[in-house]
């Protein structure tokens, strides 16, 4: 393409093979697309190998795949590598299976490099500027913190990924979110992202690769922009982008899969030159002043279905008429009732966990609320950390122990409570402060009732036993 560009068709036109034609409407190209590099897990993974078995077909770049069990597994403390739900254990065999017969690498349930594939995957190194990787996951968009294009792919796209290392791609349409200024104090990245959500909607980047830029995002370390383009999947970005700088290239030196410190620094040349042109030209731009983002916590089923905590329970007469039915169904599921303070609003239990908040950044954010307090009677409060690796790091530091004398369940790795496909789930009618990205009816268990908001809000609905302010939690001694 020619004339000034934005990082995501830098990317694309770099790893283009051939034109597959025009898209919809003719609109945007259809191609065929080489990827990098992806990641499997047991719960989407096994109608892909079981394609291949029946195709004759073999991996044809096994050493660019890695296989991580994260979906199923138990994150009891004292887990073992066997699990009591026959069905789940059938899902983590056959995985074990297919990496032995096709020659994936595979983390399994003991491995002390095991844990969410969206942390592991960065923590190893493995997750470099300008790459391009799909895997069966819709969080694959945290990549785009490291200026590398992540989307998700179905089934089918998976076992084409891995007969040819190609997939047909349409290109997407470009939008660019800002954030202006600098980030108040008790104001975190999944407040920025929960903000600009809630402003376009579940639907407001469809169709899109989302690039963030700013002076709020080039403030944030590695960490928080993970969370950022982790969740940029919620508003309908099939990818998330901001430009890889000085904190990304130290994030990946020195780390177990990284490339040589003379191969980083020969490659820093070329990563000079991924970021968006000036003039570069975007379907669609917002920009949003980072003074005014507050704390966030969702009152509804969906990740736009929220406010900041100062705020109240929306009145649907007061909402879009074509939004009004699904406000209405979210307040009964939520059993909310409309001009409630959010901070009025009790819960059950607390979850700091998930792909989008459960790194040692969030674990130190939550320790700082938590240090010297307790967990407020009748709520139940539990800590997956993302990875193993983030397990160790945290108890090297006695963030454990923090954890465990305000009352927390420190357990192992793995998604958990996110989505509820193990023993880690709410009973009908719970309510949750949550980390996690996803709030839909069910989500984390039958009637469950999910709040999403920071590891730091969760943390501090823990010690009240509400939905609270954080920043002023973190005035009160303690």
């Amino acid at each position: 393409m020619a004339g000034s560009l934005t990082l995501y068709d830098k990317i694309i036109d770099r790893h283009r093979i051939m034109s597959l034609g025009a898209g919809v409407q003719g609109r945007e190209e259809r191609l065929l697309l080489y990827v990098d590099r992806t990641v499997l897990n047991e719960y989407t993974s096994p109608q892909a190998f079981s394609g291949l078995r029946e195709a004759g077909c073999k991996v044809w770049r096994p050493q660019a795949a890695l296989g991580v069990v994260d979906h199923v597994n138990s994150t009891a403390a004292n887990r073992t590598d066997v699990v009591e739900d026959k069905g789940a254990q059938g899902q983590i065999d056959y995985f074990a299976r297919n990496g032995r017969d096709f020659g994936i690498e595979m983390f399994d349930v003991l491995d002390p490099r095991q844990g969410i594939e969206h942390v592991v995957l960065p923590e190893l190194g493995w997750v470099l500027p300008g790459m391009v990787i799909a895997a069966g996951d819709s969080h694959t968009t945290t990549y785009g913190a490291f200026g590398a294009v992540g989307f998700g792919i179905g089934t089918s796209d998976i076992e084409h990924l891995l007969a040819t290392q190609t997939l047909p791609y349409t290109r997407l349409k470009r939008m660019r979110a800002r954030f202006e200024g600098p980030l108040p104090v008790g104001v975190t990245a999944k407040d920025l992202i929960m903000t600009l959500i809630h402003k376009i909607g579940a639907d407001g980047a469809a169709g899109h690769a989302l690039e963030f830029a700013g002076e709020a995002i080039d403030a944030l370390e590695v960490e928080g922009r993970m969370t950022i383009c982790n969740m940029a999947v919620e508003c309908g970005a099939r990818v998330a982008l901001m430009a890889a700088d000085e904190k990304v290239f130290a994030y990946i030196a020195g780390r177990p899969r990284s490339p040589s410190s003379a191969m980083l620094a020969e490659a820093q040349k070329t990563w000079a030159d991924m970021r968006t042109d000036k003039g570069a030209v975007f379907d669609r731009e917002i920009v949003i002043q980072a003074a005014q983002v507050a704390p966030m916590v969702s009152w509804g089923t969906s990740p736009d279905q929220a406010g900041t905590i100062d705020d109240v329970v929306p009145d649907p007469e007061a909402v879009a008429a074509d939004k009004r039915a699904g406000v209405v169904r979210a307040l009964e599921y939520m059993d909310l009732a409309p001009g409630t303070p959010l901070s009025d609003i009790r819960i059950d239990r607390a979850f700091i966990g998930s792909c989008t908040n459960a790194r040692l950044s969030d674990l130190r954010d939550a320790a700082r609320v938590l240090r010297g307090r307790r967990v407020a009677p009748g709520v139940r409060a539990m800590i997956s950390p993302g990875s193993s690796s983030v397990r160790r790091e945290a108890e090297a530091e006695g963030l454990d122990r923090v954890f465990v004398e305000a009352g927390f369940e420190w357990r192992q790795s793995g998604c958990s409570m996110c989505l509820a496909m193990n023993e880690d789930v709410l009973a009908p009618g719970e309510r949750c402060a949550s980390s996690t990205n996803r709030n839909f009816e069910g989500r984390q268990g039958t009637g469950g009732r999910t709040h999403l908001m920071s590891p730091a809000m969760v943390a501090a609905a823990a010690v009240t036993g509400r939905l609270t302010d954080v920043r002023a939690l973190k005035l009160l001694e303690a």
